[in-house]
């Protein structure tokens, strides 16, 4: 579901760490940009593969809408020409955050650097948490997650967690046109909301109870 980016905004936390996301009663979508030759086996066979694709190397996923357009430049970049939104289940979403660590010691959330490397060495997911962007790629005071995986849990989010898999590239284009023109009273973008965990996770959200 679109809305207006303007409307959207002032319905949004605008500082803290809160994971932003097109939501649906059990669903959340996340956003992966690629070249096309990735891009089309994905879309035609519902899950990552191919030639193009490798599953020995990490893959970021991204559920907030304008910080992925911000990583991809509005799907310019080179190898990131095409945007996707993934359809994942809101179980599986959280299972994946729960055996994320951060990329880099947080002394707040591990206590010791020694406990943190112990984790990361023992994970195959990673979290960051870096600065929202506005449309036009202007950092904001909001942090919005991102987050990578490999081995096992890269495999298991590629070929089995994917409930569904759309090229929203078209609308990534035509909505460029209006940060082009610096119309952002026409600009659309997902309705996102904050996404709530159903359990606590050591992921430093700024929540309460989490």
């Amino acid at each position: 579901m679109k809305t207006p980016y303007l409307q959207l905004q002032a319905t949004l936390p605008v500082s803290g760490r809160q994971i932003i996301a097109y939501q649906t009663e059990e669903d959340i979508i996340v956003y992966q940009a690629y070249k096309p030759a990735i891009a089309e086996y994905a879309v035609a066979h519902q899950q990552f593969g191919g030639p193009a694709f490798s599953y020995s190397r990490m893959s970021w996923i991204k559920p907030n809408f304008l910080w992925m357009m911000y990583r991809c430049g509005w799907a310019d970049k080179p190898d990131q020409e095409r945007v996707l939104a993934i359809h994942i289940s809101k179980s599986d979403w959280e299972d994946i955050l729960n055996e994320a660590v951060f990329s880099s010691f947080q002394a707040d959330v591990y206590g010791t650097k020694a406990a943190w490397k112990a984790q990361l060495s023992a994970s195959k997911v990673r979290l960051q948490w870096d600065p929202d962007h506005d449309p036009y790629g202007r950092k904001l005071e909001r942090k919005a997650i991102q987050i990578g995986m490999k081995g096992d849990m890269l495999h298991r989010f590629g070929t089995q967690m994917i409930r569904k898999i759309v090229d929203i590239t078209p609308f990534v284009k035509q909505q460029k046109l209006h940060v082009d023109r610096r119309d952002l009273g026409s600009l659309e973008v997902p309705l996102e909301t904050v996404f709530t965990p159903s359990r606590a996770l050591n992921i430093g959200l700024d929540q309460d109870g989490f």
